[in-house]
C-alpha cells in the first residue's frame, strides 16, 4: 500500500513537471522513511549515490558523450549530409533519404537521439524547405531519424540498460545494429514510395556534382567510419570492453580533429563541458531511479510482480504487450533515460520470472522509448525540431509528418517481437 501511494505521488509530481531526478529521489526517500524510519533512509542516501557513480561499467557513458561532442564541435560530422545528398539525390525524396542516412552516421558519433535530431535539423531542414519539400515530410524525417541515435553504437540507453540488468553492454550495443539498420531501411522505403506516388511532396532538387565530386565527398567523411570501426570493431572482436571502446573512440576523435587542424581550445572546452553536463544530468536521474529500486525492494514490489505474472499467466508475449503499452503512454510525457530507469524496477522481475532473454528485451525496451520520442502530445524529438524551425512550421504539421514514420515503427516492432533473431543474430557471432 505504501509503495502504491508513493508511485501515485510520483506520477503526480511528474505530471506537474517536477524534474524527474528530484521526483524519484524525494518519493523514494519518503517511502523508505515510511517503511523503515529515518536512519535507514539516510543510510541509503549516504551510500547509494557513491556506489552508483563508482560503477566501472557506467564510465562508458561520459566516454561516449565526449566522443560525440568532440566529433560534433570540431566539425568531423559536417560532411556527412553533403556526401549523402550527392549520392541519394537521384532517388524520389532524395534529400529526405539523404537526411535519414546522414542521421544514422551522426548517431554513430553522438549516441543521443535528441543530439542527432538537433544537429541534423540545422543542416537538412532548411535545405529541404528551400527546394519546396512538404513541411511535414522534411521535419518528420529529421525528428524520426534522430531516434536512430539510440540504436547505432554507441548508445547511452543500452549502456544504462546493461548496467541495471547486469547484461554485457558490448553485446547489447552490437544487438542494436541490425534493428537500427532495419529502422533506417523502413524509413527510406516509406519516403521513396510516398514521393514516387506523390512527386509534389519532394520536388526533384538539382544538386550540382558529377562522379568525381561524389567520390571526393566520400573521402571527406573518413573520420566517421574510422570512429565507428574503433568502437564497434573493438567490441565485436572482443578486443575492448564497452568502456574501453568509448575511451578509444574519444581518444581517436581527439587525434583525428588534431590531425585535420580542427581542434581549437574553444571547441575542446565546449565538448568537455557538454559531456560533463549531460553525464551529470543522466547520473542524477539514474541515482533517483536506484533509490526507487531500493524502496520498491523494501516494499516487496518485485516479489509481488513476479507472483502476479504467475497468477495472471500472461506468458512472454502478454508481458511484452503490457510493456509496449506502458512505454507508449510514458513516452508521451517523459524523457527516454527516465523511462528506462523508472520502469525497469517493475518489469525486470517479470522478465526474470518468465526467463525471457534480456538482450532481446533490451532491444525492445530501447525501441519503445525511442518511439515515445515521436508520439504526441510531448514527443521530445518533435519539440527539438520545432525549436529549430521556429514559426516556419506548425507543431501539428510536424506530428502529421511523423505519423507516417510511426506506421513504419509498428512494422519494425512487430518484426522484432516476432523474429528475435533480428536482435540476437549478430551478438551470436561475437
Amino acid at each position: 500500500m505504501i509503495a502504491a501511494i508513493a508511485i501515485l505521488i510520483l506520477l503526480v509530481l511528474l505530471a506537474i513537471r517536477v524534474p524527474i531526478g528530484i521526483a524519484l529521489s524525494t518519493v523514494s526517500i519518503g517511502g523508505i522513511i515510511a517503511l523503515r524510519g529515518t536512519r535507514p533512509a539516510f543510510s541509503v542516501l549516504g551510500s547509494l549515490p557513491f556506489d552508483f557513480a563508482a560503477s566501472w561499467s557506467l564510465s562508458a557513458v561520459p566516454m561516449f558523450l565526449l566522443m560525440g561532442a568532440i566529433a560534433y564541435h570540431t566539425g568531423l560530422t559536417r560532411s556527412l549530409y553533403q556526401a549523402a545528398r550527392l549520392w541519394f539525390n537521384p532517388l524520389p525524396g532524395g534529400l529526405a533519404v539523404a537526411s535519414n542516412f546522414a542521421s544514422a552516421g551522426f548517431a554513430a558519433a553522438s549516441g543521443s537521439s535528441l543530439a542527432t535530431a538537433a544537429a541534423m535539423g540545422r543542416l537538412a531542414i532548411p535545405e529541404m524547405l528551400r527546394f519546396g519539400y512538404d513541411k511535414g515530410l522534411a521535419t518528420g524525417t529529421i525528428a524520426a531519424a534522430g531516434t536512430l541515435g539510440a540504436f547505432i553504437p554507441p548508445s547511452i540507453a543500452f549502456v544504462l540498460y546493461g548496467w541495471y540488468t547486469q547484461q554485457p553492454v558490448g553485446t547489447l550495443l552490437v544487438a542494436g545494429i541490425v534493428p537500427g539498420l532495419l529502422t533506417a531501411g523502413a524509413y527510406c522505403t516509406m519516403i521513396i514510395l510516398r514521393c514516387r506516388a506523390n512527386p509534389a511532396l519532394a520536388p526533384r532538387a538539382e544538386v550540382p556534382g558529377g562522379r568525381a565530386e561524389k567520390f571526393r565527398a566520400l573521402r571527406d567523411i573518413w573520420p566517421m567510419p574510422v570512429l565507428v570501426l574503433c568502437v564497434v570493431g573493438g567490441i565485436f572482436s572482443g578486443l575492448t570492453t564497452a568502456t574501453e571502446a568509448g575511451a578509444t573512440g574519444a581518444f581517436f576523435a581527439l587525434v583525428i580533429a588534431l590531425l585535420m587542424g580542427r581542434l581549437s581550445r574553444a571547441a575542446l572546452l565546449t565538448a568537455f563541458m557538454e559531456a560533463i553536463r549531460t553525464t551529470a544530468s543522466i547520473f542524477f536521474i539514474a541515482i533517483g531511479a536506484m533509490l526507487l529500486t531500493r524502496f520498491l525492494a523494501m516494499a516487496g514490489v518485485p516479489r509481488m510482480m513476479g507472483d502476479l505474472v504467475e497468477s495472471w499467466n500472461l506468458g512472454v508475449f502478454g508481458v511484452i504487450a503490457v510493456m509496449v503499452l506502458v512505454y507508449l503512454v510514458l513516452g508521451m510525457f517523459l524523457d527516454p533515460i527516465g523511462i528506462i530507469l523508472l520502469t525497469l524496477p517493475v518489469f525486470l522481475p517479470m522478465f526474470e520470472k518468465l526467463d525471457i532473454n534480456l538482450i532481446w528485451v533490451g532491444v525492445l525496451v530501447v525501441k519503445m522509448i525511442e518511439v515515445g520520442l515521436l508520439t504526441p502530445p510531448v514527443g521530445m524529438n518533435a519539440f527539438v525540431v520545432k525549436n529549430i524551425v521556429g514559426d516556419a512550421v506548425e507543431l501539428n504539421t510536424i506530428f502529421r509528418g511523423l505519423s507516417w514514420f510511426l506506421v513504419c515503427e509498428v512494422v519494425v516492432v512487430a518484426l522484432l517481437v516476432a523474429v528475435p533473431g533480428l536482435s540476437l543474430w549478430l551478438p551470436g557471432l561475437m
